[in-house]
């Protein structure tokens, strides 16, 4: 180790390595001693910004341990004898240097780490994010071109596809989030006809990103790999189960993230997120190819970082697409339910509101009675649970322990749904399918996109339950009506500790057919706000 700079204060090269002691330890509460107290202590990272001494401590009792790792320098810049900037060159075990930055100041004769930020080597491949990865794993990039769209005349041309873990992929086999289940699966000989569709219209394939298990989750934790991280609020699940095709679009590791959406599977991680999605049309994207979970309401869709991408990935997939009336982008009608306003976090509810202000939509909307949202989830949820079943439980059963808890106890609820209340759901699903046909009709809904923003990553399995629960009765209407569903990022809601806001989608239900009218309606929106 090396030292250097201007002299140290005395005392503070001593709190400096009890501070590294701790750290290497990780003993949370000698960790906690040394950062200040107060809400004006700053620890940043390439995740974010975090602020005060309690939003820090949260995190790190989150975060499981920093990597092993010696210090191989340490330079000092003394500002007073009483403050002083340190920073330290970090050689990690596992291959690798980063650095730490902290500004140090004595308090009452005590030194304390007053602001600090982290710089860690990036891993090569991010495990809970992507299951392989390649440069690229399939197709043809543009040689010695930029990554413009449309370079070589096709539409996705530059384009980097992060694919979710259920659509074939010629050379690899389908994991489903399930080590077990990917132990067993056999080679895929052709693409899934989604990925055919975004190779075809020039894109490339960057990797086969994490699902959640068998895609019976909106969380998006794996108890086999891992959270994949949310790059837009420190600590955060990034919401699944399209969880990796996520992760990956928001960090800039892929520009498409193909998924689908069955219950809100690609719009929740979009909201937690700060991307754009789209639940197509049930129907009108081909699913040859694709691991079904309930093919009643199974659909494919995209994420990306904005809508023109998403709306070009849409082009060269859907089908059956509908000849709207130029109102509907111009001057569209819209339909709220004010029903949905008990399932929303106070946060959420907030920020909805002022963003149909914000959109001049609370203005043009009309208030509807989607009748009982308990009773539309119910509705759903028997008939996504006999499906459910149906497609993987011989498996399940044959596997015993090979899921992780929550996603187990899901599937052991599945088991339980008779023929006769699978039946009984599927008459009522009859019914409501056409009363909200007549209700909604060629009208827009709009919606939150989930009922909260991003839970932590520790939270219980309480919350993450109560969260899902709410947010299944606003994603539940596409679903029921095999209508589009989009997740704009127009909304966002403040997060005490972090700097920056959570994302929050804006959620869009319009009539079948829609998927490019829903897109275009959504970015004239987005310039309003």
């Amino acid at each position: 180790m090396t030292a250097g700079g201007s002299p140290a204060p005395p005392g503070l090269l001593d709190a400096f390595w009890a501070y590294e002691r701790a750290l290497m330890a990780n003993d949370l509460d000698e960790l906690d001693r040394w950062f200040a107290p107060g809400e004006t202590t700053m620890r940043g990272d390439a995740a974010g910004l975090l602020i005060g001494h309690e939003a820090i401590s949260v995190f790190r009792r989150s975060r499981g341990g920093s990597p092993a790792r010696t210090i191989a320098a340490v330079q000092v810049q003394a500002i007073t004898q009483d403050a002083a900037l340190v920073i330290a060159v970090t050689a990690i075990t596992a291959g690798g240097r980063g650095q730490q930055t902290q500004l140090w100041r004595r308090i009452d004769g005590a030194w304390f780490i007053t602001a600090a930020h982290v710089a860690l080597p990036a891993p090569a491949v991010a495990g809970s994010i992507w299951r392989v990865v390649g440069n690229p794993l399939v197709g043809t990039p543009l040689a010695g071109a930029p990554r413009v769209a449309g370079a070589d005349g096709r539409p996705l041309a530059g384009e980097t596809v992060a694919v979710k873990d259920l659509f074939a992929v010629a050379g690899y086999a389908i994991g489903a989030g399930v080590p077990a289940y990917l132990a067993e699966a056999a080679v895929e000989t052709k693409h899934a006809s989604a990925v055919a569709a975004l190779l075809d219209a020039g894109a490339t394939v960057t990797g086969i990103a994490r699902t959640d298990e068998f895609a019976y989750s909106i969380a998006g934790r794996n108890s086999h790999y891992g959270t994949p991280p949310n790059p837009a609020v420190v600590g955060a699940v990034p919401g699944g189960s399209s969880s990796g095709p996520a992760a990956a679009v928001a960090s800039g590791q892929a520009s498409i993230g193909l998924g689908t959406d069955t219950g809100g599977s690609l719009r929740v991680p979009a909201s937690y997120t700060g991307l754009w999605a789209l639940r197509t049309t049930h129907g009108s994207v081909d699913t040859t190819g694709l691991l079904a979970l309930a093919p009643s309401f199974d659909t494919i869709g995209w994420l990306t970082r904005d809508a023109a991408t998403l709306r070009r990935a849409a082009a060269a997939s859907v089908t059956g697409q509908r000849d709207l009336a130029p109102s509907f982008v111009a001057a569209p009608s819209f339909l709220v339910a004010p029903a949905f306003d008990a399932v929303l976090e106070p946060d959420v509810l907030a920020a909805f509101h002022a963003g149909l202000a914000a959109t001049g939509i609370a203005h043009r909307a009309d208030s509807i009675d989607l009748g009982d949202l308990d009773e539309l989830f119910e509705t759903f949820r028997t008939v996504q649970a006999a499906e459910s079943w149906r497609m993987h439980g011989e498996w399940i059963e044959a596997h015993p322990g090979a899921l992780g808890d929550d996603i187990a106890a899901r599937f052991a609820a599945a088991s339980t749904i008779t023929e006769r209340a699978e039946a009984e759901a599927r008459v009522a699903w009859a019914a409501t399918r056409r009363r909200l046909d007549a209700l909604l009709g060629d009208r827009v809904l709009v919606l939150p996109s989930a009922s909260s923003i991003a839970p932590s990553a520790m939270a219980d399995a309480a919350t993450i339950e109560r969260t899902r629960a709410g947010t299944m009765r606003l994603t539940c209407i596409a679903g029921l009506t095999g209508r589009p569903g989009l997740s704009a990022p127009l909304l966002s809601v403040p997060i005490a500790g972090q700097a920056t806001p959570a994302p929050l989608g804006l959620g869009f239900v319009g009539p079948r057919g829609s998927d490019l009218g829903l897109i275009d309606l959504a970015s004239a929106l987005a310039l309003t706000t």
